[in-house]
């Protein structure tokens, strides 16, 4: 039905007709029918007579015969004195050499077929001849003519699979993760783009008009007043609990850090921080003393501001203190730095310092609007 459906147009016969040949070749192949006169398990438009395959003997039922079955299958066919049944030059060979590999347990071997073979002589002549073709297509699958496709053989990449569950396994999980690696990211990048863009947008004077306002473009100069007493404003101080990076960029949020570190006892860490990047934009010739006093001060033993950094970094430090230069402390800094953003800063965000110098500007602001 499919097969003729597919012809009902004119332009695709020849392609639907190979299409039919192939599927219909892959399914001989696989012995789900079989060519009544031939070992060849294939299909021929030339008028060659075909029998399907009973399904007892179908792949599908995941049949793995041994060798001593196909020599027991042989011997009978050698007992039976029918010209259909006699051996193919091939099938002589496989007999031979079984003969040789089971010389122990041959006798054993013909018993067994010649106890077949009185079986099958009971059976009615139709049935004998039906039975007989079956099972030489059933061998025609599994011990194929040579030259011809063996479709029992197992793919070597399938069969390492099943030989290795854990590298198979462990495989599969990268792919999956590569697979959804792929379609998250993106995601991940637009959701992390946009709460980017929503935090900062009122700081982009292209899209939220600034306060106060520009002086250049308008007659208020509240925004010079502010600079000039060193003032932060509102939305200045806000930023501030962006992250830390905010607070170490802004000169004022530093010096607001710094004094509240100092009302701590702990103002050495952000000291040590603030020396070091001042050290990458010496002059070269001033490095190596300016190296000397750093270490002084904040790393050698019994040092009045000592820091705490972890023995690695203390290591990578005093190695490159031996050849002073502007990165010599670039692993104690970094380290110094994770410490204050998961503490000190975390601290001061929560501290009433930095509460009441949010709600004073919020209360200039309010004052400023009032008047």
């Amino acid at each position: 039905c499919w097969i003729k459906k597919k012809s009902d147009y004119p332009e695709s016969v020849m392609r639907n007709y190979l299409e039919a040949l192939h599927l219909g070749t892959l399914m001989a192949a696989h012995g789900y029918f079989f060519p009544i006169s031939d070992h060849v398990l294939t299909l021929k438009d030339d008028g060659t007579f075909y029998r399907f395959q009973t399904p007892y003997f179908w792949p599908s039922n995941c049949w793995e015969p041994e060798n001593t079955d196909y020599a027991v299958y042989l011997c009978k066919r050698t007992m039976q004195n029918k010209a259909r049944l006699e051996l193919a030059d091939y099938e002589a060979e496989s007999l031979a050499r079984l003969q040789r590999a089971f010389a122990r347990k041959w006798e054993f071997i013909f018993m067994q077929a010649e106890a077949q073979a009185k079986v099958d002589k009971k059976r009615d002549k139709i049935e004998r001849k039906i039975l007989d073709s079956q099972e030489r297509a059933f061998w025609d699958v599994h011990r194929p003519v040579p030259g011809c496709v063996n479709t029992t053989e197992v793919d070597i990449k399938k069969s390492s699979r099943m030989k290795n569950p854990h590298k198979t396994r462990k495989a599969n999980t990268l792919t999956n993760h590569l697979y959804y690696s792929q379609k998250l990211m993106p995601l991940l990048s637009r959701n992390s783009l946009l709460g980017y863009t929503e935090q900062y947008v009122e700081y982009d004077p292209f899209l939220t008009p600034p306060d106060p306002s520009n002086p250049w473009i308008s007659d208020d100069t509240t925004l010079w007043e502010l600079e000039a007493s060193k003032e932060p404003g509102q939305q200045r101080v806000k930023r501030w609990a962006f992250g830390i990076d905010e607070v170490l960029k802004d000169p004022v949020g530093r010096e607001q850090f710094l004094k509240f570190l100092e009302s701590e006892f702990s103002s050495e860490n952000l000291r040590f921080w603030l020396a070091v990047q001042e050290l990458k934009k010496r002059p070269i010739r001033e490095v190596p003393t300016r190296v000397q006093e750093i270490w002084q001060e904040f790393l050698a033993p019994g040092a009045p501001s000592a820091i705490n950094v972890d023995s690695k970094s203390y290591d990578k430090t005093t190695q490159n203190v031996k050849d002073p230069g502007r990165y010599a402390f670039e692993d104690a800094q970094e380290h110094i730095y994770k410490l204050m953003k998961s503490d000190s800063y975390s601290r001061f965000i929560r501290s009433s310092a930095y509460q009441e110098l949010l709600q004073a500007k919020k209360k200039v602001k309010n004052t400023t609007q009032t008047h």
